[in-house]
């Protein structure tokens, strides 16, 4: 009779517990659901009032002038042009690097203090503000610590000739071949612009990559193994063509933060006035957050308002477009087993 009263005892205990972890979930869930909402409400009203601000001014002359004194005839056609060179030259420079740099820490590096060491700042340099990064790439990329300049030791060392200005500067032809020329330092250009980009999204693209490499079954690694090839041709065959739309996934996404980044160029030195189509990444830039930037400060409405909103409008069509075809591209190379 005790253990009976006992057992009854216990039982309405564990459904009141139950009950009561069940009513706690239920208000997390709204909870949630009303922050999902509210996110997206505000959203949409933010996507709303720049559309009704700047959805008119949206027009040929938008893409085919440059900016102006007069709002009617202003344009980002430089700040367009700009941008796309940037995010390629970004791509070019990062892809490679970081899809190496996690092939190697996820499959080569051995599992020591160093690569925790390495992990470690790799995930700490993901949340870095990005104008820490265009400071850098000021010091490194475009100015190069200052060897380059006039009364540098180490052009006094060398006996490197300097080009006349205010920076100095040294430029040669890689392979003796005109049209590959480099620039010492890389100063305001192009060049500079891209490696600080691969900078702020290098960590991300490594971080992205390990993941899709490691979701890899252990199982497919073993089967090309058991055939007796090497560990390189596992990877190269195996691993990586599986891995690839996680990879390409992570790289466009990264990229999407990329050319939406204002900070970091502004710092490292672009322009926010370019009248002109860059003819070599050499050449002065401006990309489209710098100039709706630039019309932001202005005071006349129809730059502040109209100008900045419609800028803002074509940064968020070709954000979208980049988002889809991230999901395009995963869907098209998924392998499925």
């Amino acid at each position: 009779m005790e253990a009976e009263k006992i057992i009854s005892i216990d039982t309405k205990h564990y459904k009141e517990n139950i009950s009561r972890r069940n009513l706690a979930e239920k208000i997390f869930n709204v909870i949630l659901l009303i922050s999902v909402l509210f996110g997206l409400l505000m959203l949409t009203v933010l996507i709303i009032d720049i559309a009704v601000g700047g959805i008119a001014w949206v027009r040929p002359e938008l893409f085919e002038n440059y900016h102006s004194r007069k709002p009617e005839n202003a344009g980002m056609k430089s700040a367009i042009a700009g941008s796309i060179i940037v995010i390629l030259l970004t791509g070019l420079f990062s892809f490679p690097v970081g899809v190496g740099a996690a092939i190697y820490l996820e499959e080569y590096a051995p599992k020591n203090r160093l690569t925790d060491f390495i992990n470690l700042n790799i995930n700490n340099l993901a949340g870095v503000p990005s104008i820490v990064y265009g400071m850098l790439g000021l010091v490194v990329f475009g100015r190069m610590f200052g060897l380059f300049s006039k009364d540098s030791w180490f052009v006094n060392l060398f006996n490197i000739p300097i080009e006349s200005g205010a920076t100095g500067g040294w430029k040669f032809f890689l392979f003796d071949i005109p049209w590959l020329e480099i620039h010492l330092p890389f100063g305001r250009s192009m060049v500079a612009g891209a490696l600080t980009m691969s900078l702020l999204i290098l960590p991300i693209v490594i971080i992205a990559s390990r993941e899709a490499i490691r979701a890899v079954p252990p199982s497919i690694r073993e089967g090309g193994y058991a055939l007796g090839t090497t560990k390189w041709h596992v990877i190269g065959t195996l691993v990586l063509p599986i891995a690839f739309p996680g990879i390409l996934t992570g790289m466009i996404l990264s990229l999407s933060r990329a050319i939406g980044e204002t900070a970091p160029l502004i710092i490292m030195g672009a322009f926010t006035y370019v009248p002109f189509l860059p003819k070599t990444v050499w050449d002065q830039f401006t990309v489209i957050p710098i100039q709706i930037y630039n019309w932001i400060t202005l005071p006349q409405p129809e730059y502040r308002v109209h100008l900045a909103a419609a800028g803002i409008l074509v940064l968020l069509v070709i954000l979208f477009l980049m988002n889809g075809i991230a999901i395009y591209l995963r869907k098209k190379f998924e392998i499925k087993w």
